[in-house]
């Protein structure tokens, strides 16, 4: 039996960092690590390619859009891809490229990891050992892979700084994990294809992320606005709460949307998502015109709406896209 052909990509992050004069900094290529890569992927056919080396914190949305482009002119030529990525901001990426590469027939797996692949100690050898096995079963779709569990791309979010286990999956089960019994993956956890594939990397980048707080001035809204900003996602509290007597944010919110600009509403709390339906204040945020995000993951609401807003500035139709699920990112019950 042919051996399955995974195409590692290296982004850099810390996997590939080496201690330089200002700290840690990408600086192995897979020619460096090629040997200990085709150590835990025996029985596949390893390629290599050096995407770019960056930190993570300096990855940003033409960078999507250009690794979409690479995997979108390269998938037919392999079973699966690995992207080897920094762990700050692989969430985000993940969930970007899970709508950039919606119904792509092979599996793309991110990964990284929290130790240099120098350190003696380091779990990134075992991240790759599970990211290229679980590329190599040909399940379809955007996953992350990351301490012996694979998480799909759009529901993953970084929640630990330090541990190993840095990763969680966000209001859903794990699409796999390993353990000593092998690799059990939760065929219900597989998103279906509704399509066939065609790389769809547009996007906008105005869009802003608010963080809700209390004192929180709504003539920021007012700034948002006249610097031209499309997209506004707000992190409000518990499920959905803004404020809206003596500091009448959601009117504010109104006169954006009567502007034009699309405003999503979720929740700054990680776990159980909003439900705009329940209090006075979500009510009045649904009547003034505001999108729900519902139980997406902050990463995936955001680069949704990124995402969407790159394909049309048409109210109905952005409405419909988050009307839906496109790959797993929220639940519509």
């Amino acid at each position: 039996m042919k051996d399955k052909r995974i195409l590692i990509m290296n982004t850099g992050g810390t996997l590939s960092s080496v201690m330089k004069r200002d700290g840690l900094a990408p600086g192995l290529r897979t020619a460096d690590i090629q040997k200990e890569l085709r150590m835990v992927a025996q029985g596949v056919d390893l390629a290599m390619m050096d995407v770019m080396a960056r930190d993570s914190a300096n990855i940003f949305p033409e960078d999507w859009a250009f690794l979409a482009e690479k995997i979108g002119a390269l998938w037919k030529d392999y079973d699966g891809i690995v992207v080897i990525h920094g762990t700050d901001t692989l969430a985000y990426t993940s969930s970007m490229l899970s709508y950039m590469l919606l119904n792509i027939p092979i599996p793309v797996v991110l990964t990284g990891s929290q130790l240099s692949m120098q350190n003696p100690v380091a779990d990134a050898m075992e991240n790759c050992r599970c990211a290229i096995h679980f590329a190599a079963r040909g399940v379809p779709g955007v996953y992350v892979a990351f301490n012996r569990k694979v998480m799909l791309g759009c529901r993953c979010s970084k929640v630990r700084s330090l541990s190993f286990d840095a990763f969680d999956s966000i209001g859903v089960a794990e699409v796999a994990a390993i353990s000593s019994l092998g690799m059990k993956i939760r065929e219900e956890m597989i998103p279906r294809r509704t399509d066939i594939f065609h790389l769809e990397n547009r996007y906008s980048d105005k869009v802003f992320l608010l963080k809700m707080f209390p004192g929180i001035h709504r003539e920021i809204l007012r700034g948002l606005q006249s610097a031209g900003y499309e997209g506004l996602y707000i992190e409000a509290f518990g499920i959905g709460g803004m404020p809206f007597l003596q500091h009448d944010f959601i009117s504010e919110i109104e006169t954006l949307i009567k502007g034009g600009m699309t405003v999503l509403v979720g929740t700054q709390v990680r776990y159980e998502g909003s439900n705009l339906s329940v209090y006075e204040t979500g009510r009045r945020a649904l009547a003034a015109g505001v999108l729900e995000a519902r139980d997406m993951t902050s990463e995936a609401a955001l680069t949704k709406l990124m995402w969407v807003l790159g394909k049309t500035r048409n109210k109905e139709e952005i409405r419909d896209y988050f009307s839906v699920s496109l790959c797993g990112e929220v639940a519509l019950k």
